[in-house]
């Protein structure tokens, strides 16, 4: 990367720190920065090349894409695979192929666990005495001499977890479909997930062995989806197999190495030492236990590693049979001892040089967590059009419940035919039944919004939309949905106005003051009181005065707020009716 001038040459991706350096300022300044533009990242997050240039516009400089990198004309934003992004500063020379990693989704009961044991045992079969030692949430099996890495994950919605912290989790999604029973809800979920992920998806068809097994039933049920078989002239792979009877399987692990030849996954062992954490669990006696997926760059017992906001030096690394090793390349799972704190799955782990290091990229991290708590910004209708233009945003992602398959029909076709202007829009997945956890973290990875008619959201679901500020809008008739959408997408949508209460107090006592007028001697019950926001006066069941909070005093000092179980004397703009037993309503409307 070369800078002439005020022009500053940038990948089509760039980490955030590497970003700082790059500019010369603080990530602390870059990453508040880029909140002030809606974009909510930590110092080891990656941004794509049309967010850093807003940013750096903002210091004086003009962003132009480096010459050498087409991923920005190969692939629109957002598609960029994770492995791509981690080597994205990789000398392209080095690059190496690297083995596949493996994630298996899919319905409950469709043979997920089964298919998995079915892979292990072939590695068994092949000479390992004892079999697998060390459960690590991740494996290895050979294959014409090739490894393929297996990520045990409890399911999509682990996946989907994992990607919304900046992880991708896998280059391959096998979907496990049971022959007998076809697609199911999980099924299609599993699919909205992957295909949110941009991930390569093949099919394993199980259960072929059982008698009323109807595999082209399946296949048809899969072409309605969009991903119609490699027999029927699509560009799915589907293996027939059976986990319980050891077939197939061989037939599997050849799909999943074609895939990723087709795909060409590469990374340089000699290069950043970057990966992502699968699991971790704190052990009484060996202390912080973690699995790591090396995905760039080759890990050594004795590295300085940072993941998340937990840091260490690594004093043991073994392989996933528990075997001690002394270092792990690309696509390596391993287990590692020395961290301080336990990190969450689906950190990014890197490498750096001293401890010294490791610390203050974990002090950075900490007070980006902070701001970003204190200013989190959610992904809505209104702010749509705003974020387009501005280059923050390329479309509309929607997902879209109802309460019967008759509405949904119709309600996905209205909303497509929405999508052909300037604006795309994109429907993620559309389901019948309530909204719920798994429809809100798909909507908080892929920035989407919920749309839902006749249906309505779990207590659950509607606080991790609050706390992960995804946008859930619920209708009754078609036109209003179909119409805010239009509005959204021609940038005419009004703003939605919320009244939110700060607090309550009762009026006690009423004073006279010359300056003032009469005085409400108040005692703050709940919340707070504050001053320069609205205020409703309420007497019983009746609203007698409603306006603006004008002043605001504890003993004789005029202050800005006062809480719970303080008292305070209370004035309003040309309003003397108060009486004692009044109950005040402070309130802001955003």
């Amino acid at each position: 990367m070369s800078s002439n001038g005020n022009k500053l040459e940038l990948p089509a991706n760039i980490v955030i720190r590497d970003l700082a350096q790059k500019i010369e300022k603080s990530p602390i300044d870059l990453i508040k920065k880029l909140m002030t533009n809606g974009v909510m990242a930590t110092i080891n997050q990656t941004v794509d090349f049309d967010t850093a240039a807003i940013v750096v516009g903002e210091y004086g400089f003009e962003a132009v894409l480096e010459a050498s990198d087409d991923l920005a004309t190969k692939e629109e934003a957002g598609e960029v695979p994770l492995w791509r992004q981690l080597i994205a500063g990789e000398d392209s020379s080095q690059l190496k192929p690297r083995p596949p990693v493996v994630t298996i989704l899919g319905h409950v009961d469709h043979g997920k666990t089964s298919l998995l044991d079915a892979i292990r045992s072939t590695e068994v079969a092949a000479g390992e005495a004892g079999g697998i030692t060390q459960h690590i949430g991740a494996y290895q099996v050979e294959k014409k001499g090739r490894l393929i890495t297996f990520l045990d994950t409890p399911g999509h919605a682990a996946f989907t977890q994992m990607r919304a912290r900046g992880a991708q989790g896998a280059d391959i999604v096998v979907l496990v479909v049971a022959a007998d029973d076809g697609v199911m809800p999980q099924t299609r979920e599993a699919i909205a997930h992957a295909k949110a992920a941009r991930v390569p998806i093949m099919v394993a068809l199980n259960k072929i062995d059982k008698a009323n097994a109807n595999p082209d039933r399946v296949k048809q049920q899969l072409a309605e989806l969009e991903l119609v078989p490699d027999d029927w002239g699509g560009s799915t792979m589907v293996v027939p197999v059976s986990a319980k009877q050891n077939q197939g399987i061989e037939d599997l692990l050849e799909g999943i190495l074609l895939v990723a030849d087709s795909n060409d996954i590469k990374a340089n062992p000699n290069g950043k030492v970057i990966g992502t954490v699968i699991e971790a669990e704190l052990d009484k006696s060996k202390g912080v236990l973690a699995t790591l997926l090396v995905q760039n760059g080759t890990l050594e017992s004795g590295d300085n590693v940072v993941a998340g906001i937990a840091h260490g030096k690594l004093r043991a690394i073994t392989d996933y049979k528990g075997k001690p090793i002394k270092k792990a390349g690309p696509s390596t799972p391993v287990a590692v001892m020395g961290l301080s704190d336990v990190p969450s799955a689906g950190d990014i782990f890197q490498v750096v040089k001293t401890d010294k290091e490791a610390r203050a990229i974990v002090q950075e991290r900490l007070e980006a967590i902070k701001t970003q708590s204190q200013i989190r910004k959610k992904v809505s209708l209104e702010d749509l059009f705003a974020n387009v233009q501005a280059g923050e945003a390329k479309g509309l992602n929607l997902i879209v419940k109802a309460d019967v398959q008759g509405s949904l029909e119709p309600i996905v076709t209205e909303l497509n035919k929405l999508g052909e202007g300037e604006i795309g829009l994109h429907i993620l997945h559309a389901e019948t039944g309530n909204i719920g956890n798994n429809d809100v973290m798909l909507a908080s990875a892929s920035k989407a919004i919920i749309i839902g008619f006749n249906v309505q959201a779990d207590v659950d679901a509607r606080r991790m939309a609050e706390k992960e500020g995804v946008d859930l809008r619920l209708y009754e008739i078609i036109y209003r949905m179909t119409e805010d959408i239009e509005k959204a997408l021609k940038g005419m949508l009004e703003p939605k106005l919320v009244e939110r209460t700060l607090g309550r107090a009762q009026v006690l006592q009423v004073f006279t003051a010359s300056k003032f007028g009469r005085v409400a001697g108040c005692k703050v019950t709940d919340g707070e009181l504050r001053r320069g926001a609205k205020v409703r006066l309420q007497r019983g069941a009746d609203i007698v005065y409603e306006g603006d909070l004008s002043s605001l005093r504890h003993e004789k000092d005029d202050v800005k707020e006062i809480r719970q179980g303080f008292e305070c004397g209370v004035g309003f703009k040309s309003f003397n009716d108060i009486q004692p037993g009044d109950m005040l309503v402070c309130y802001i409307v955003e």
